[in-house]
């Protein structure tokens, strides 16, 4: 390798935006921020569409279109001969289905927010199938996972289950549709983490497990291959602005590249993202879990190892602020004046005056699973203002959150030192207090915005340096920590309380 070819450009396609970002691969500060890691980032926002209730969906196309865009925008600003290889870190769950002979959707992507497949997942519960999956797979049964959505697109597809069978059809998360893209077709693999994510890999022989196939409906035929995350995908090939020859050495989770970052899987770091839904995660020893409300999930392969992970979703967390935002009028505000309100608003009042509000906008996720559930805001009176409101907001954030750590604390070994996080939200200097008192334990948040595509940079360079998991330390970023108030946290063990009376009743 020439020694000058020292950038990984790390594509982080998540659910509202695709972002590209440009890292140091030797350790040499180049960067253009303080952090001496980021080189260059540029973004694109990417919009979703609800047609029905539940349904929430995006368009296929443009998720490659605006990849494709904000890749070629940061090969052009360092230099295409400077840029050693690229790496994707995606949302996870999200569905595509596309035709192998032409490379067209058949269908728009169904995002991982879609709860079109509740009444199948509640056929699945009702004729007992709940235990045989998460057997199999580590997963509750529920709308979230690829699955069931793989299973719609084929029953909405003119003989899609018999084209699927033929090979005719491929069906693959955003990881395998990208990395289809980046390589005009020649290339259809995933990694262990994003195939984990479908409920249809079997966690204990790490492959597409024949009964989970069977049970969904899913052909063989249709599924991409499933290789470590970090290593050789492919090529890039017959890009516009992109040159061929490009190697894609790490594909993974955006969930499972954050916590990658944040400490290489170190034992007592659990890590919370904090974007439009949120995902806790901590590295556990194996794929045995006997606590049935959460997920046990690959964490990653780095090449030599499988990590399990211990895991809960939570679909509405950013995505609850912005919803109250909206409700509430803010969302006219440009965005820095949003951010400023988000930030003070909740500090200009004492307490939300007994209001919760539960942003079950297409269902709970972990650790309740209930696809039928809907929102609600808990607790109204007349002196109730928007800063009530906005607080409120916040505190579901910190609340889910919570719920997930109190029910990952049932895992045996399980530690909790630092809750360890990123994401958009975390910005909110009041919102990460909150946690940390609330959870009682210090909360590290990272310098760095781009954590996941950090973690997918990190498992491109241990592939392309042939290094240990070990000597990637060096290029961990720094944390800042906000340290808890013991006394609130008992306080708030009151409110708590109250919050988990709320959830009660949207369950019911």
């Amino acid at each position: 390798m020439s020694v000058n070819k020292d950038i990984i450009i790390a594509l982080d396609e998540g659910t509202t935006n695709a972002k590209a970002v440009a890292l140091d691969a030797s350790g040499h500060v180049v960067a253009l921020d303080a952090s001496g890691h980021v080189v260059a980032s540029f973004s694109r926002a990417m919009a979703i569409q609800t047609p029905h209730e539940g349904w929430v969906e995006q368009s296929a196309n443009l998720l490659v279109e605006a990849s494709l865009e904000v890749v070629a925008r940061a090969l052009a600003t360092v230099g295409v001969e400077r840029v050693a290889a690229l790496a994707i870190s995606n949302q996870r769950e999200t569905v595509v289905g596309w035709e192998r002979a032409t490379g067209k959707p058949i269908a728009p992507a169904l995002s991982w927010q879609c709860s079109r497949t509740a009444a199948f997942c509640h056929q699945l519960r009702e004729q007992g199938h709940g235990p045989e999956i998460r057997a199999a797979t580590g997963l509750p049964i529920a709308p979230l996972f690829s699955a069931s959505k793989m299973r719609w697109l084929l029953e909405n597809t003119p003989d899609g289950a018999a084209r699927a069978a033929r090979g005719e059809i491929c069906l693959g998360t955003v990881d395998s549709w990208l990395l289809w893209n980046l390589t005009q077709g020649q290339a259809f693999s995933c990694d262990y983490a994003n195939a984990a994510r479908t409920q249809l890999m079997n966690l204990h022989s790490a492959d597409w497990d024949p009964q989970m196939l069977t049970l969904f409906g899913i052909p063989r035929a249709a599924l991409p291959d499933i290789k470590p995350s970090s290593g050789l995908f492919g090529y890039t090939r017959g890009c516009p602005s992109i040159p061929d020859g490009l190697p894609v050495m790490a594909m993974i989770g955006d969930s499972h590249a954050a916590l990658f970052a944040h400490g290489l899987g170190a034992e007592g770091c659990v890590k919370a993202t904090y974007g439009t839904g949120s995902s806790v995660m901590a590295p556990v020893a194996s794929a045995r879990s006997e606590v049935s409300t959460l997920a046990t999930t690959v964490a990653w392969h780095d090449g030599d190892t499988l990590v399990y992970g211990l895991e809960g979703n939570i679909p509405h967390t950013g995505d609850a602020v912005a919803w109250m935002a909206d409700s509430t009028g803010l969302s006219e505000l440009s965005q820095a004046e949003l951010i400023h309100e988000l930030n003070t608003l909740p500090r200009s009042v004492d307490s939300t005056l007994g209001v919760y509000f539960v942003p079950a906008l297409t269902g709970l996720g972990a650790p309740w699973w209930n696809e039928n559930a809907r929102g609600m805001i808990h607790g109204l009176s007349r002196g109730v203002k928007r800063a009530h409101l906005i607080r409120a907001a916040l505190e579901s954030i910190a609340y889910q959150i919570a719920d997930v750590v109190q029910a990952m604390r049932a895992h045996p070994g399980f530690a909790l030192n630092a809750l360890m996080v990123d994401g958009g939200p975390t910005k909110n200097d009041w919102l990460m207090q909150y946690q940390a008192d609330l959870l009682g334990c210090p909360v590290m948040r990272s310098d760095v915005a781009e954590l996941s595509a950090m973690g997918a940079a990190l498992l491109a360079r241990k592939a392309l340096f042939n290094l240990t998991t070990a000597q990637l330390r060096q290029y961990l970023p720094e944390h800042v920590t906000f340290t808890p108030d013991m006394a609130r946290h008992v306080r708030l063990q009151i409110r708590w309380q109250a919050w988990q009376q709320a959830v009660a009743l949207v369950r019911q």
